[in-house]
């Protein structure tokens, strides 16, 4: 045997060994694609559990997925492990990960980050770049893959990818998940081995969808969205469905049973929320209900409430500041004073809300719900100083409150002045604008006749539901955002806002908690209809406060708009009929 053939036995040796090396590499491949959730154990060293490996799964293998959770159900930290496990496994794979806001969709960079990497040695061998902040989002893998974050919205019409997930898709707009996000679906992976001749006709790996979210209102979009993919999945298509309610969450020790069960017990518990955020099911509105989410939502577009002192406290960002009033703007105060029973014990309870009546080129107003918050178990003077600080700070020209029952009194006190002792500050007493009756009750002369007070009876309380549901189908209510959505733009207006405590961070997402909680409130209302007359009610163990204040709120800024263009009307026939007809002399023969 000479040399040159020793060596070419050499070379053929060698090839021999690679060639076992990438057969055994692609049958673990192959393997693992199959079942990724070995692969999350033996490679990178996640324990799931048996639900996480059952998703996982399902996931890789179906080309479109809905993951419907729980809150603290581990959403987040599954799709964390989808990712990187298909990231690994499939070479040159793009992941883009959209939400409504930028915020939302960094939690599971957070998770890769904070979490995974930290647990697996080998995941940190895998990653070559990984960045996680506002400006920059994305992991970069060394064979090729990236995931990258992308808000949903017309700025990313450009990006492309083999995978979308859409994380809280139920609070992205539709359309725009249809013309913008689905068409990033447009370049599949294409491994190198497809190149060779002999797989000119293998075929082409298809792009995938998985959409997760808590659940939401049964008339929304979303819902259609799982129901048809459950009709799909039924039909032995490649599609899964799936919901993880919390009792899973607790099973699996992901959720603290005592702490839910607490949630549950409390006074203000709202059923509806825990519904969607925990149960994971869709919330069906009331056969007999009287506003339709879908009205409800298109006006929730407000970004940036007008904050109270007591919330903003130490900022001194300027877009916190309550502005000045604009041209022909009023501002309404109302609230709602109502006793709330519950299982446990029984407090006062004081729904307000802050209305910024802002003109418009036509005559009419738009009615802007600015602020809002709840009050419970304070007594009569505590909760006239708290909307009497409010009427002052906020400027307002009318203060809408109901006198029957326990509103008589809050009327009585704050038609005198309120002294409040942790300020040293004096209020100056208000008297009644629209009743002769209470405005003889205030006893301090020359009192600004502010207060609306409202007695409520059948016919007026059918009106005022009626003008209600009327303003919001019009667009002449509008609402602030969801907390949600609220979220980001707060980091982007509130200087250290992601480094507060979280009590402190709370007080500025309220408004926005408390305005979800009156659509809950609204489109869960039902209400019966006598002699023309509308009697709207609440369904067993819930509320109507907020309801309330809003209706009688919206009733006078109705009424003011009113008498406002009546009095241009009577102005304009005023000019109208003392306009005198010019002299012309008889001898005038007209132009040429």
């Amino acid at each position: 045997m000479t040399a040159a053939t020793e060596r070419q036995t050499d070379a053929e040796i060698k090839r021999e060994k690679q060639a076992r090396i990438m057969d055994g590499v692609a049958t673990w491949a192959s393997f693992y694609r199959a079942n990724p959730h070995r692969f999350a154990r033996d490679y990178l060293g996640l324990k799931l559990k048996k639900f996480q490996q059952i998703i996982l799964n399902e996931m890789f293998r179906k080309v479109n997925s809905i993951y419907l959770a729980s809150r603290g159900g581990g959403k987040s930290f599954l799709l964390a492990i989808f990712c990187v496990c298909y990231c690994i496994l499939f070479p040159g794979t793009t992941i883009c990960l959209a939400s409504k806001t930028r915020g939302q969709a960094i939690e599971i960079i957070d998770k890769i980050q904070n979490i995974l990497m930290p647990l697996s040695a080998n995941l940190r061998l895998e990653i070559g770049e990984i960045k996680s902040n506002q400006a920059e989002s994305f992991v970069g893998f060394r064979n090729g893959s990236i995931i990258k974050v992308v808000t949903a919205a017309d700025s990313a019409r450009h990006n492309r990818a083999t995978i979308l997930i859409v994380d809280e898709y139920r609070m992205v707009d539709k359309n725009t998940i249809d013309t913008v996000l689905r068409k990033f679906l447009t370049s599949p992976r294409h491994p190198g081995f497809m190149d060779k001749p002999e797989y000119a006709n293998y075929p082409i790996e298809r792009t995938k969808e998985l959409y997760a979210s808590s659940c939401w209102y049964e008339a929304h979009w979303s819902y259609k969205h799982v129901q048809s993919y459950v009709v799909q999945m039924m039909r032995g298509r490649s599609y899964f469905c799936c919901s993880m309610p919390y009792q899973l969450a607790i099973k699996e020790n992901l959720l603290d049973r005592e702490r839910v069960e607490d949630e549950m017990s409390e006074a203000d518990f709202n059923e509806v929320q825990f519904h969607m955020e925990m149960c994971a099911l869709f919330w069906s509105q009331a056969s007999s209900g009287l506003y339709s989410f879908d009205e409800i939502d298109k006006n929730r577009v407000i970004q940036h409430p007008l904050y109270p002192s007591h919330i903003i406290g130490k900022h001194q960002d300027k877009q916190l500041r309550i502005p000045p009033k604009r041209a022909g703007e009023k501002r309404i105060l109302s609230a709602d004073i109502a006793l709330m029973a519950s299982g446990r014990n029984k407090n006062d309870a004081t729904s307000i809300f802050i209305n910024q009546m802002l003109p418009t080129p036509s005559g009419r107003y738009i009615n802007n719900i600015v602020y809002t918050e709840n009050n419970e178990g304070l007594r009569t003077e505590a909760q006239a100083l708290v909307i009497r600080k409010l009427f002052a700070e906020f400027d307002c020209d009318y203060l809408v409150i109901d006198r029957t029952g326990l509103g008589l009194g809050v009327v009585d006190a704050l038609m005198g002045d309120i002294y409040d002792q942790s300020t040293g500050e004096t209020y100056g007493a208000l008297s009644c604008c629209n009743d002769e009756e209470i405005a003889k009750r205030c006893a301090v002369p020359n009192a600004p006749k502010s207060i609306w007070a409202i007695k409520g009876a059948p016919e007026f309380n059918s009106s005022c539901a009626l003008g209600l549901r009327e303003a919001l189908r019009q667009g002449q209510v509008r609402l602030l955002i969801s907390e949600y959505d609220a979220d980001e733009y707060l980091h982007n207006i509130i200087k250290g806002y992601a480094s507060l405590p979280t009590p402190e961070s709370l007080q500025f997402k309220l408004p926005y908690i408390h305005t979800t909680l009156l659509v809950n409130e609204l489109v869960n209302l039902e209400y019966e209809t006598k002699n023309n007359v509308i009697r709207v009610k609440e369904k067993s163990g819930m509320r109507k406060d907020r309801y309330s204040s809003l209706s009688y709120n919206i009733y006078v800024a109705k009424t003011i708009e009113r008498e406002a263009a009546q009095a241009a009307k009577n102005n304009t026939e005023t000019l109208v009929l003392n306009f005198r007809a010019p002299k012309i002399s008889r001898n005038y023969k007209g132009g040429r």
